[in-house]
């Protein structure tokens, strides 16, 4: 009995470990990458605006080139989803929705994973024009671990993790963009 109350006795006390390390743990994370495009801000906004465009420069999007897309909407414009479903799990499953755009300058989304966790996060696309021939592009993510899965988040390298995919996609963009005709 006396090891029963011992035992009993250590796991109270790791849960209140655990517990208290995880209230005093950072909760939020976000991940940001910028590239300089040569190309006016305007052609580089009509490009980024489309949604569908996305998949022609994220690396997300070449994962797994058997992935169910679904659209609904009007692409961009507020309210446009663009919907995923991948047995990658490295893919998941999920929804992307533009939430706000502020004319040639950013574009929010809203991220709803359902697969293989589900959460809800944020993303954004801001522009500012360096000159009238380049535009600088930031890319970013912001995320949460609810309380008490926060606990993870230092053995979670999120920079690490995201932040590859990210420049990676802005490379992507770039050589699109780049490499179009330019519209003056």
């Amino acid at each position: 009995m006396r090891t029963f109350k011992k035992i009993v006795f250590v796991v109270l006390i790791i849960i209140i470990i655990f517990l208290v390390v995880a209230a005093i743990m950072p909760r939020n994370y976000e991940v940001e990458r910028e590239i300089v495009i040569q190309k006016p801000q305007t052609e580089v906004f009509d490009y980024l605006v489309l949604l569908r465009n996305q998949d022609n420069f994220s690396v997300w999007a070449g994962m797994d080139p058997l992935m169910k897309k679904t659209f609904r909407g009007i692409d961009g414009t507020v309210g446009f989803v663009s919907a995923w479903e991948s047995k990658d799990p490295n893919v998941g499953k999920g929804e992307q929705e533009i939430t706000q755009i502020d004319p040639l300058n950013r574009i929010d989304y809203e991220m709803r994973f359902i697969e293989p966790f589900e959460t809800k996060d944020q993303a954004f696309m801001i522009l500012s024009a360096i000159n009238d021939s380049t535009t600088k592009v930031v890319w970013g993510f912001k995320g949460s671990f609810p309380y008490p899965m926060n606990v993870i988040m230092p053995f979670m390298n999120m920079e690490e993790m995201l932040g590859k995919d990210f420049s990676d996609g802005l490379t992507n963009l770039k050589k699109i963009l780049e490499q179009k005709p330019s519209l003056n």
